[in-house]
């Protein structure tokens, strides 16, 4: 899924659900220097979301005690 966000932003994004950001990414990812920017933006939106399920994950964890 990494990959994606790198070379394909605006996948990234669709694939997850956010078809809004997408949008707004695929804007951004049409010219060639704002594909980076929007590269950048895919990658750590992605690892956000995998650091909130993680953590969602804990809190989910704890609660169970």
């Amino acid at each position: 899924m990494t990959l994606i966000a790198i070379f394909f932003p605006s996948l990234s994004f669709l694939l997850r659900g956010k078809i809004f950001t997408a949008i707004i990414c695929l804007i951004l990812q049409i010219t060639l220097i704002g594909w980076i920017p929007a590269a950048i933006w895919a990658v750590i939106s992605l690892q956000n979301s995998r650091a909130d399920k993680r953590n969602e994950k804990l809190i989910k964890a704890t609660r169970a005690r």
